[in-house]
């Protein structure tokens, strides 16, 4: 079941954290801060972890220590996509994990990091090996994103679509399998060089690829697993239903859930990126779920 609990995905991201609402995280530092106590009051042996960064920003973790979130927090994680959006070479992963740990004594996870299938299926394969060899003994979890490709008929979790041209498309070629489910050359290197990698997979409300991405990972040898369960989706008929087929689907795995994602009726606008109007029924919410799927 849950063995950790990350708060909220790339909060320094303006793709899941609106910085209209709050341009200098001080809502969200609160809104991290009692989500981490809430998980605590509900369970000693969940691992807290604060959501992903993404960019790898060692000042905006030293804010986070200042505003009291680090002190609820048992490990942070980061985010990083070299060959696809950052502006750095893949290389430089060591010394990235190594600005974060200088501004922290907490862990480090990497909590996703993956390359697209866009321009090249075999560019990819070369990626996982070259990851693999780059971060299984640079960090205590590391997981690749993702299992699947995003489905085309779907929309990427992004707020400026317009704006980012081909990048926004890379997002539909992250996984290792083909949105119809075939393997791509990844899968073998994956194989070969993934022991120990974890894999991130968000899965939608009541999606349909749930029982088959189990077999799969099983197949892969994958043992801890990164997913979500969305405070958003907790409004909508049949939620709680789907939360407990998910979370008994992956029952064997050392799961990671990521709480976030605002209900538009509850933000103080009316996206899934926005701050909660009233912080304190996120960390509810986070300390109903960690009651109901802790370990």
């Amino acid at each position: 079941m849950m063995h950790s609990a990350m708060v909220w995905n790339e909060p320094n991201n303006k793709s899941h954290w609106d910085p209209e609402v709050d341009p200098d995280w001080v809502l969200f530092a609160e809104t991290a801060r009692l989500a981490g106590e809430a998980i605590r009051a509900e369970s000693s042996q969940v691992t807290r972890v604060l959501g992903g960064m993404s960019p790898i920003d060692p000042l905006f973790l030293r804010k986070m220590e200042q505003r009291g979130v680090l002190g609820q927090m048992d490990a942070v994680a980061v985010h990083g996509f070299p060959l696809d959006w950052n502006l750095w070479q893949i290389d430089e992963w060591p010394a990235k994990i190594a600005e974060i740990e200088a501004a922290t004594e907490l862990p480090v996870w990497v909590s996703e990091v993956g390359a697209s299938s866009f321009g090249s299926e075999e560019v990819q394969a070369w990626a996982v090996g070259r990851t693999a060899g780059l971060l299984k003994d640079r960090s205590p979890r590391v997981h690749w994103y993702s299992l699947y490709d995003l489905p085309r008929e779907w929309e990427a979790t992004t707020r400026h679509r317009e704006a980012e041209g081909s990048s926004y498309y890379r997002h539909f070629h992250m996984g290792l399998l083909r949105q119809d489910g075939s393997p791509k050359p990844a899968v073998e290197a994956f194989g070969a060089h993934g022991e120990g990698l974890g894999i991130c997979q968000w899965f939608h409300f009541e999606d349909h690829r749930l029982d088959e991405a189990v077999a799969w990972l099983r197949r892969l040898g994958v043992r801890r697993l990164r997913t979500g369960i969305s405070w958003a989706d907790s409004y909508r008929p049949g939620a709680l239903a789907w939360f407990d087929r998910q979370m008994a689907a992956l029952e064997e795995f050392e799961v990671t859930v990521t709480f976030c994602f605002t209900p538009e009726h509850r933000g103080r606008a009316p996206h899934h990126t926005s701050a909660p109007l009233v912080i304190e029924e996120f960390a509810a919410f986070c300390a109903s779920m960690t009651r109901r799927y802790a370990a």
